[in-house]
Order: C-alpha cells, then sequence, then structure tokens
C-alpha cells in the first residue's frame, strides 16, 4: 500500500541515564539505573505518524547488530513500513541521553550506521509518490537534499542544529525549528525564516508554537500544560504527528493556513502526552489518546 507519510531519517539504540541535574562540563554526577530502548529523530518521527493513523515508511539505514533488531521491531510493531530500510556494515546508531527530575534532558549521538543513508531508487519513487515526506538532521546533508528534491511536499525539522545551504532551503515547503535552531537558521529575527522558506514552525516547549507563512500574520497555538516527566521524544512526536495530520488534509498538495492551525493544534496535544511518559518510542501517543485529548482542549 502506497505510503502517505515518508519519514527519511536516523534510527538510534537510546541509553538513557536518570541523573538529578545534567552536568556542568567537567562535572562528574552519578546517575541511576540506566535503560535501553528504541529512538532516533527518524524513528520517533515515523512511529508517531504511523500511530497517528497516518500510512508511514521509513528510509532508514540499520546495523546487523542487536540494535538493529530492536529498531526494526520497534518501528514494524508500531506500523512502520520497513520495506525501504537497509542495513549497513556501520553499527546502529547509538544516542545516550541524561534526563534531569524537572524532565530536561541533553542528548549526544553517535551515528553509526545513520551516517551511511543513502537513498535508492525504490526510495526515491516511494518519496516521489508520498503526500508528505519529513526528515531531520541525523542523517548525511546529501541525503536530506535528495529527499527534498524528489518531495512534493517536504517537512525539514532542523534538528540537530546548523547551518542550512540556500540550495537545500529552497526545496524546503515547511521548516519545523525550535527557538535555538530557528536562530541558527535565520537568525535572532524569527520572521527572517521566511526569507529563507514558504512556511515556517517555531516550536516553544510547553509554552506551543508560533506558525509564520508568507501569506498571514504570525499565528500562535498556545501549548497544553501538563505535569512533565521527560522531554525526549517531545518534538519528534510533534513533527510526526504533525505530518499525519496535513497527509490527512492534503487535496492536490495544497495545505491552507488552518490546515497547519488544526494540525498544529494536534501535534501539541500529541506533544503534551508524551512528555507524561519516559523514554523516547515508548512515550509517544497512539491515535485515540491524541483524539480524545484533543477533544477536551478543543471541542
Amino acid at each position: 500500500m502506497q505510503p502517505e507519510v515518508v519519514v527519511v531519517g536516523s534510527a538510534n539504540v537510546d541509553l538513557v541515564l536518570p541523573v538529578q541535574r545534567i552536568p556542568r562540563p567537567g562535572e562528574t554526577v552519578l546517575a541511576g539505573v540506566m535503560s535501553r530502548g528504541p529512538g532516533g529523530k527518524g524513528a520517533n518521527q515515523a512511529v508517531a505518524a504511523a500511530r497517528a493513523g497516518a500510512r508511514t515508511a521509513m528510509v532508514v539505514a540499520l546495523g546487523a547488530d542487536d540494535g538493529g533488531a530492536l529498531l526494526r521491531d520497534a518501528l514494524g510493531g508500531s506500523g512502520v513500513d520497513l520495506s525501504l530500510a537497509t542495513t549497513s556494515d556501520a553499527p546502529t546508531g547509538t544516542a545516550i541521553i541524561t534526563v534531569e527530575e524537572s524532565g530536561e534532558n541533553s542528548i549526544v549521538v553517535a551515528p553509526g550506521a545513520n551516517g551511511e543513508l543513502a537513498l535508492s531508487a525504490d526510495a526515491l519513487a516511494a518519496i516521489g509518490q508520498a503526500k508528505i515526506v519529513l526528515s531531520q538532521l541525523e542523517i548525511p546533508f546529501s541525503t536530506v537534499q535528495a529527499a527534498a528534491a524528489a518531495s512534493t511536499y517536504f517537512i525539514l525539522n532542523a534538528a540537530p542544529a546548523a547551518d542550512l545551504s540556500d540550495e537545500l532551503l529552497a526545496e524546503v515547503d515547511l521548516l519545523v525549528v525550535n527557538e535555538t535552531e530557528a536562530e541558527v537558521v535565520g537568525g535572532q529575527d524569527r520572521s527572517a525564516l521566511l526569507k529563507k522558506v514558504p512556511a515556517a514552525i517555531v516550536t516553544l516547549g510547553g509554552d506551543g508554537a508560533v506558525i509564520l507563512t508568507r501569506d498571514t500574520d504570525e499565528i500562535a497555538v498556545p501549548g497544553v500544560p501538563v505535569e512533565v516527566v521527560d522531554t525526549t521524544a517531545a518534538g519528534d512526536t510533534f513533527c510526526g504527528v504533525l505530518a499525519a495530520a496535513l497527509a490527512a488534509v492534503s487535496v492536490n498538495d495544497s495545505i491552507t493556513g488552518s490546515d497547519l492551525t488544526n494540525a498544529v493544534r494536534r501535534a501539541n496535544v500529541a506533544a503534551s502526552l508524551s512528555v507524561q511518559a519516559a523514554g523516547a518510542i515508548s512515550s509517544v501517543p497512539h491515535g485515540d489518546a491524541i483524539d480524545a485529548r484533543y477533544a477536551e482542549v478543543y471541542l
């Protein structure tokens, strides 16, 4: 079955260390019991899109190791089509995540197989036929560029923060960034992002998000207040659910400002649910939970 959303991105084994606080430079702190689970920006986003109800495929490179097996089980078990996944001689990517008691985190990633990801002819064909293609920056920029060029509607979550070429940004239909990433791409005035892309969403953590387009004034979408346990997958949940929501309303590749607003509301709700649970993929909510909470907040 033809996927509606194709995620081109990373997958990592997450090693999570609970700490009272994230260490300062040069400081050593003691952690609680380490946990190991599936994650990575691309994998988290693909699971979020699939659990939100979109037919989702992932273009990903995994190692021929137990980490790769762990991720295949987690992605496939969440309904993500892995027919476009490849096996690399490099080890599966690994992320070391410290999570402090407030729920804030610090992450270091060893890319491993993610650094080997390239697009096959089958992957390019699937990308060209998908309603929405979503990518991030934990994979080679050349692969992101190729995916963007082949897409009908391309969402770039420009994370981790990086300087981006004008050539890549010219292919982006919707940019999703947090406040730090927005400054790296466009400077301190976030409206400057619209000189580089036709539309952008700046996420503001618990305060929600702001939508920027060339056709309308800035639209603020408030966050959904909750008790925070772990923010690890919040941004990825936001992106995946956003992609699924836009795929559901895309007609002849046209997405309106009201479509964006409604999609961001759903993404905010989903992110608020994810921060109430620990872990990455394990914290990503399912569509029925998103629907129920959305109804409580907006209907």
